[in-house]
């Protein structure tokens, strides 16, 4: 697989459309372009899931693969990068189903979410709470174990809403999805975690 890091001389000006354009008139190298400016995304997305840096990067190397022997058929009816995230998706899940049980990476970006919310909707407990108990371990374990009692459809709404911040309608064309399905997939998700959270500061400040 290309080097994500490797430099594209003359390239890194370009759309993706005219990456992809150049690809299908034979230049392959700009599949470096794609694979550096891409990389990151597709290896947040995995790790976020599978919560194993070499299940990731195994994904990252399908996915391109993929990508790589069907890019000539890319119609451009999306935008590339809502192509690649459904290729991504659809190769995690794959992965995912040998692999029941991963955590989650970004409790932090996502916890600080639900967080704000709630300071924001007036909830007493997230009021009452000192600073220095804002997301620690404890808490961050419960949003971890809260996740991984989500749907899988719901926890990749989630992650590519609030972890890699597509917009509603993105998320949408990536998994097929009307819009109100993924608000409803998200809030859900989103008051799941909310409760859970509660619950432990409830207990934490009941408990002395």
């Amino acid at each position: 697989m290309p080097d994500p890091k490797s430099q594209s001389p003359g390239y890194s000006g370009l759309s993706d459309s005219e990456l992809i354009e150049r690809f299908k008139k034979g230049e392959k190298q700009v599949l470096d372009e794609l694979l550096k400016r891409y990389y990151s995304r597709v290896y947040r997305l995995a790790y976020g899931i599978l919560r194993n840096p070499q299940d990731a990067e195994e994904v990252i190397q399908e996915v391109f693969l993929r990508v790589f022997q069907k890019l000539d058929e890319f119609k451009g009816e999306s935008s590339f990068s809502s192509w690649l995230y459904r290729v991504a998706v659809n190769t995690t899940y794959m992965k995912l189903r040998d692999k029941k049980g991963a955590s989650m990476i970004s409790l932090n970006e996502i916890g600080k979410l639900i967080d704000e919310q709630m300071v924001k909707s007036g909830s007493s407990q997230w009021i009452a709470r000192p600073d220095d108990e804002l997301l620690t371990e404890e808490a961050l374990k419960i949003i971890s174990d809260a996740i991984e009692q989500l749907p899988d459809d719901f926890k990749t709404v989630l992650i590519l809403r609030d972890v890699e911040g597509l917009s509603t309608e993105e998320v949408g064309k990536i998994l097929g999805l009307t819009v109100p399905a993924v608000k409803s997939r998200l809030h859900r998700a989103r008051l799941f975690l909310r409760k859970k959270l509660e619950d432990f500061y409830k207990q934490l400040f009941e408990g002395g």
